[in-house]
């Protein structure tokens, strides 16, 4: 990897973590959301059978200040795919963003925390095909501590990442005090 290379992948990395914050902000979400996908092997929806989520994907990239889109509040039930991460079915890890909660209830990853190791995922491409992915671990981390390198780091795998805000009680701005992230591999095309 050329010292370019790594200059822009620290980079990332070190930017990231900044938009967990807006995420679980009240008011977090952007109005720069595209809809998707745009091309054939971008992911058009994701579904986990065995918690009832069914969602269509939008297309998230970055905000001006370089942190990472989230979906608008008023997008709750809908997930985002970040364009910066892997197009499911390739090596690397795609990233899959949702809420869990929106002020007026539950959101689209709101039953998240009741994945295992396991648990099928599936992506749905735009050019229809659908990729199987299995859950191989779960994590909860405090944002200021979050596993930003083995979220979005690089990674010879073809795998799914799945990032949403969770904890019961939150701190006193409202804001969910934990990060729940889903770890999974790709099983079948």
């Amino acid at each position: 990897m050329s010292r370019r290379t790594r200059l822009s992948v620290t980079a990332l990395l070190l930017a990231v973590p900044v938009f967990l914050l807006a995420a679980c902000a009240p008011g977090g979400g952007t109005d720069k959301v595209i809809g998707g996908p745009a091309r054939a092997e971008e992911p058009s929806r994701v579904s986990i059978p065995s918690i009832g989520v069914s969602s269509q994907l939008i297309r998230l990239g970055r905000n001006a200040d370089d942190s990472v889109q989230v979906p608008p509040l008023e997008k709750g039930m809908t997930a985002g795919w970040y364009t910066g991460s892997a197009k499911p079915g390739t090596p690397g890890a795609a990233v899959i963003i949702g809420h869990e909660r929106i002020p007026d209830g539950k959101a689209v990853f709101h039953d998240l925390r009741k994945v295992t190791r396991g648990t099928e995922i599936d992506v749905e491409r735009g050019d229809g095909k659908v990729l199987r992915f299995s859950v191989t671990d779960t994590e909860t981390a405090d944002p200021s501590a979050f596993p930003t390198r083995k979220v979005y780091g690089q990674t010879d795998s073809t795998a799914l990442r799945l990032v949403t805000c969770a904890g019961d009680d939150p701190d006193p701005r409202g804001h969910p005090v934990e990060n729940l992230i889903v770890y999974a591999e790709l099983v079948a095309r």
